[in-house]
């Protein structure tokens, strides 16, 4: 897992040849204010999700796994907590990992907890468990995925 400041993207730009092409097209448009809904990049490959989730209580969000993208979570308003968890220390499957969705879940309590604010981001791996929208009220979000 990775956190950061959208203005220190470049240091991590270099680890994903996608990364460039999403952070740049992140800074240079107003997402806040942008419909609701997918957001095409790169097909399959590279796209938002802009999405307004009412956050919920950490005893009450499961965690979550990938297997083909890199999930990048930037917040454009509110505040979040995003739990975390190693892939390796999961025993509580509640939703095997289905292909279609690439999502499996598991309500094993996160080890590590991080709170972020608007411009920040997490980025998390298919080794990096998450319970996202942790928090209270509503927040406005991006949820980059990124092919791997």
């Amino acid at each position: 897992m990775i956190v950061s400041n959208l203005q220190n993207s470049k240091r991590i730009e270099s680890l994903h040849p996608l990364f460039p092409q999403l952070f740049a097209y992140v800074k240079s448009h107003d997402l806040l204010h942008a419909e609701l809904g997918r957001i095409e990049i790169d097909g399959d490959n590279l796209f938002i999700n802009n999405v307004n989730p009412e956050c919920v209580a950490s005893d009450k969000q499961v965690l979550e796994l990938h297997h083909d993208y890199i999930d990048v979570h930037i917040l454009l308003e509110g505040k979040e907590t995003i739990g975390w968890k190693a892939t390796e220390d999961l025993s509580e499957e509640v939703k095997s990992y289905q292909k279609e969705g690439d999502c499996a879940l598991y309500s094993d309590k996160p080890t590590t907890y991080v709170n972020i604010k608007p411009e920040e981001f997490v980025i998390v791996y298919p080794e990096d468990a998450h319970a996202p929208v942790i928090g209270e009220g509503k927040i406005r979000k991006l949820i980059a995925k990124v092919k791997l």
